[in-house]
């Protein structure tokens, strides 16, 4: 499914694609779900499809929590294969590690989207056993990723750079989240970055999607202020 259902134009016919790239990575690997999280073109997460609403929930977690294969992939520019969630350390990424055990996920596979120095995005593959993908497995997984590169490269002006498509539903929630960002800020007499991070949390610490307490800030019906509490 896509978190951001409602696109015109060439941008929805791109994010319909990726959508059917995840359902035939589900179906042709050893897969649980899959996953792809795309990047803006100031490296801010910006739209993110998935095969099914618990992948779209793990891919979503690693932008609430600032870690997790996704992240990692995105800021090294080189997969990221965990084939035993058990076997990493603790502190790899302490807060997204229990977010995939709760959801039974043992094994996580993150292929960054990217041509040369342009970043795209990620295709992360969760399993639930654990295991390494088989050389024939990893080489169709970096098929599906050329795949995906390439469905992205087909659009004009590119999904990742929602200010191109001021009417898209995608660039309304970004607009949306960065209002709150910069409410927040003020609000808490904070850095932009630490206001975000106060979104986030709350976001995490009530299992709300992050858009809706973007926009629950927006209207005003949400407010934070320095003692950590929020009203």
């Amino acid at each position: 499914m896509s978190r951001l259902s409602s696109f015109p134009g060439p941008v929805d016919h791109a994010i319909a694609r990726l959508r059917e790239l995840c359902d035939v990575a589900v179906k042709t690997l050893p897969a649980t779900g899959v996953g792809v999280s795309l990047l803006a073109a100031d490296g801010r997460y910006s739209l993110l499809t998935a095969a099914d609403t618990k992948s779209e929930r793990l891919e979503e977690m690693q932008f609430l929590l600032g870690e997790g294969p996704c992240t990692e992939a995105t800021s090294s520019g080189h997969p990221v294969f965990v084939a035993d969630l058990d076997d990493e350390l603790p502190s790899r990424w302490p807060a997204y590690s229990p977010s995939m055990r709760e959801t039974g996920i043992r094994a996580v596979f993150a292929f960054p989207l990217q041509v040369g120095a342009v970043r795209l995005g990620v295709l992360d593959i969760f399993r639930l056993a654990p295991g390494a993908l088989s050389r024939s497995e990893l080489a169709h997984a970096f098929q599906l990723t050329d795949e995906a590169v390439l469905i992205l490269m087909d659009v004009p002006g590119r999904p990742e750079a929602p200010e191109e498509h001021p009417d898209d539903e995608a660039a309304t929630a970004s607009t949306e989240l960065f209002q709150a960002q910069g409410m927040v800020m003020i609000q808490l007499g904070s850095t932009l970055s630490e206001a975000m991070a106060r979104i986030r949390a709350l976001a995490y610490a009530e299992n709300r999607r992050l858009i809706d307490v973007a926009r629950a800030v927006v209207a005003r019906e949400l407010r934070f202020d320095r003692d950590q509490k929020t009203r």
